[in-house]
């Protein structure tokens, strides 16, 4: 995972915690929100990860005349054969790069919904199990937000992470210019690794040691952002169990086979603000949701060691 890493900063300057945290939810079996400005390179973090491990990159420009169906797939009447036909849609590859989400319909949103949770898509009452690794990057625009349909709470749940590109700095930018001015590095990216050795990653990363005390502190860190009067909805009982998996992903990236409360830490903000709510209070006070989450997970006691 360590040359992944490498290859995918060969394209993204200047953006390791944004590459880092890909790849945790990679290795988490979970998908991600890139939520920021345009030109920023989401879309190009998704199309480098896939072509680093060597596994297939679907982009789905999500529009509001875009189709359940041009997500899961349709079944075609075949005249030679004389019966219908699957043919399936966008969701199918093991990357999955869904660009400005927030466009199209709420009924087109929700065919994500079963194959992001079980990994399969139902159509005509045919069920196709998609191809592993599989990961869904979706990417959201938080300014024009003239003709769009904010995402449900219920489908931003099921993202395991959300992050931020933000500009580069005045040295990565420096550097853009020289290494994508001329030409596009994307293309050039070779694979480092194939879907397979990922799919044993992955494997790997669930025997990653996770103590008692650590599974305490994570219940912990999550019900105290259903007691506080600054979120009107607090992290669900799914967001337990992935701030659980990233953090065994976390720590394996790191070369450790244990979890420290530290990994907890690191990923409490990236793993829960997107899916608790802010009070009328907070909201008007214009604290940020982050903001709230890291004051929450600071009134936790951190375990100690034994």
């Amino acid at each position: 995972m360590g040359r992944v890493r490498d290859a995918i900063e060969s394209v993204i300057e200047g953006k390791s915690e944004s590459v880092n945290l890909a790849l945790v939810v990679l290795l988490a079996e979970g998908h991600l929100l890139v939520e920021d400005v345009p030109g920023v390179g989401k879309t190009m973090l998704a199309k480098a990860i896939g072509r680093s491990i060597d596994s297939s990159v679907r982009r789905v420009q999500f529009t509001p005349d875009l189709l359940p169906s041009d997500i899961t797939g349709v079944s075609v009447f075949n005249q030679e054969t004389r019966d219908f036909e699957f043919k399936p849609g966008g969701i199918f590859a093991n990357i999955v790069v869904g660009d400005e989400i927030n466009r199209a319909s709420p009924k087109t949103q929700s065919a994500l919904l079963e194959s992001m949770e079980e990994r399969q898509v139902s159509v005509d009452g045919t069920t196709y199990r998609l191809q592993l690794p599989f990961m869904v990057v979706a990417t959201q625009n938080p300014i024009e937000m003239e003709g769009t349909y904010p995402l449900p709470e219920a489908q931003r749940d099921r993202f395991m992470a959300r992050i931020e590109m933000g500009y580069p700095t005045p040295k990565s930018e420096l550097d853009m210019l020289e290494s994508h001015g001329a030409s596009d590095p994307l293309r050039s990216l070779q694979p480092v690794t194939d879907a397979r050795t990922v799919l044993g990653l992955i494997q790997a990363v669930k025997d990653v040691y996770v103590a008692p005390a650590i599974k305490e502190y994570i219940v912990a860190v999550i019900n105290s952002t259903r007691n506080t009067p600054d979120l009107r909805l607090g992290a669900s009982p799914r967001a337990t169990l992935q701030l659980l998996r990233a953090s065994r992903a976390y720590a394996a990236l790191a070369g450790r086979d244990y979890v420290s409360p530290d990994d907890i830490a690191a990923l409490a903000v990236p793993v829960l603000s997107h899916r608790v709510l802010p009070s009328t209070d907070a909201q008007l006070a214009r604290r940020a949701v982050g903001d709230v989450v890291a004051e929450r997970l600071r009134s936790v006691p951190i375990p100690q060691a034994n």
